[in-house]
Parts: C-alpha cells; structure tokens; sequence
C-alpha cells in the first residue's frame, strides 16, 4: 500500500504524546461491546480489562499468562523497535513533529508516525462519505500516539495494552512499538495494510460508538458466539469495508492482493486461538473475547469483498 505522493495529510487528527512519559497506575475500566444492529440497547461488558476495547484485549489476555508465568520482560515492550517491516522508526517525538514532516503522501510513504497520520485522514474520510450518503453527520474520533504512560478518558494505560479505543474520550490510543510486537511476538508478516488494519478495526469501534450499541455485551459473555466476539468481529469487518473503499478517499493508490494478505496476516496474529497457542496453554473457545484467527480473517474478507457496512451484521448469522 502506497499514499499518493502528492496528498495532502491533515496531522490535526492526530495527537502525539510521544516524549512525555506519563504517571499514575493502570486501573482497569470495561471492555465495551459494539455495534449488534440497528436499536439493539447498550449495557456495560464490565470486564476486568485496562482497555477499551479492541485488539488490545487480546494482549491484555497473553499479558496476563507472562505476568503469572514470570516472563513478562520484554515481552511488550513500546516505544522502540523498527516501524514493523515497512518503515524506519523515527527518532523526532512529540511537540510539533507531525505538523512539520507529516504534510504529503510521500511523507507517509517513508514515516510510520506519518503514515498514522495518513489511514487515520483515509478512514475518516471514508465514514465521513459514508454517513453523509445517509444523510448523516459522522463524529469524528482522534488517535494519540504514546509512548509509556498515557491518561485517557477511561483511566490511565501504558503501552503494554496494545491500540484500543476509548468510548469516554472517543480516542483512539496507539503505542507505535505495538507493531514491532505484533511481528516479532506474534508472527505477523508486517507492513502498510497491516498498520491500517489495526486503525481501521478500531475505528470500527468508534463507529459503533456512534450507532448506540457499543456496550451491549455483558460481563462474562465470552465464546466463539458470544456477543463480545461479534462485537470485534464486525470491527474487523468495518476495516475490510474501509480497505474495499480506501482509493476513493484520494489518498491511497489501489491495494495490491499481497497488500490485502497483509491485513489478513495481521487479523490471524490477532486471534483468540493462536494468542492461546502462543502462551503456551491449550485452545479455550470458551474463554475467547476477539475471534479465531479463521474468523478475523473471514469476517475483514466479508467487509472487504462487500464494501458496504451493512454486510456487517455479524449478530444475524451463526458463529461457527
């Protein structure tokens, strides 16, 4: 995936904490659900999870496993490492780097930070269309790029909870060192759709913050069928209508069918059954919160081949 060299990026969408440092612990606040259909109520997830909702939880889950097992150092760590296969990581932090070097495509062809910047101007102006063809206002969210500690509006978090999103704030915060994990940890191939992947899921999460029914899931609801399960699948499912869409925001040339495995890589990574595996333990359907790598993948090939949101009402058809 490559920006078009001559568009414009808006870095005003983009927060960038990096440099700061933080304080304060971590308390955990709940897990929201999302978007299950149209006029389905809310209600608090309330699990016992530093996030707020997203690929982070699956961290959060193999996190816990290192902390019990004693090998948490290094496991996930934030801050460093390479720009996950695609790009350098910058050593320029913080303070006004985004508005001075991220400006163009071609900027976002050869930064991480910039290219941030990049998916998140693209996702947006893709909802933004796609509610105004409904005749409505999409509300825009805003990332934060941190490194460390970082206050949000659900509590303080630090960089080992991975992206999530924060339904109190309508933030979305990002430890650009996730990247780096997700490759050398968790087995993903790396690159450009690969970043976008993980704000486009999260984005996804936004919009169903918008819908109403982000909280529908309950405490303990847990599962291949659980709702907390269709909830992060429909995320990713909102990132495949993104990808399908991405062209006509004017910022990104046409994805390529390497591009689009990428994204598929990524969403395997991120899987309740290899994190599983991955720690070590048995596979658990019981106890998944995201998805198996087979249904990540299937339902973001869903959003994509379809393009349209609504074939993403992953609350209608049986989980396998």
């Amino acid at each position: 995936m490559t920006f078009r060299r001559g568009a414009r990026l808006n870095p005003g969408q983009v927060r960038d904490l990096r440099g700061r440092g933080g304080g304060g612990g971590m308390r955990g606040f709940g897990l929201p659900g999302g978007l299950g259909g149209g006029g389905r109520g809310g209600g608090g997830m309330g699990l016992p999870l530093p996030i707020g909702g997203g690929i982070g939880g699956i961290l959060i889950l193999l996190l816990l496993v290192f902390v019990m097992s004693g090998g948490l150092d290094g496991m996930l760590g934030g801050g460093g490492g390479s720009g996950f296969g695609a790009y350098p990581m910058e050593d320029a932090r913080g303070g006004d780097t985004l508005e001075r070097e991220c400006r163009t495509g071609e900027d976002a062809n050869r930064r991480l930070d910039c290219a941030i910047v990049g998916f998140v101007n693209s996702i947006q102006d893709y909802w933004t269309g796609e509610y105004a063809a409904r005749g409505a206002s999409y509300q825009p969210a805003q990332t934060t790029i941190f490194d460390g500690v970082v206050q949000t509006g659900c509590g303080a978090a630090d960089s080992r909870v991975g992206p999530f999103y924060c339904p109190a704030d309508r933030n979305i915060y990002l430890d650009l060192g996730f990247f780096e994990t997700l490759r050398t940890q968790f087995g993903a191939e790396g690159g450009p759709l690969a970043v976008a992947y993980v704000l486009a899921h999260e984005y996804g999460h936004h919009v169903q913050n918008i819908e109403g029914t982000l909280g529908q899931a309950r405490d303990g609801d847990t599962g291949p069928d659980s709702a907390a399960v269709r909830i992060e699948l429909q995320a990713d499912c909102f990132a495949g209508v993104w990808a399908a869409n991405a062209v006509d925001t004017e910022l990104i040339e046409p994805l390529t069918q390497s591009e689009v495995a990428q994204a598929l890589d990524a969403a395997a990574a991120v899987g309740d059954d290899r994190i599983q595996s991955k720690a070590g333990g048995r596979v658990t359907p019981e106890n998944w919160t995201h998805g198996s790598s087979e249904q990540r993948q299937r339902w973001f090939g869903v959003g994509y081949r379809g393009g349209e949101p609504a074939e993403c009402d992953t609350f209608a058809v049986p989980m396998p």
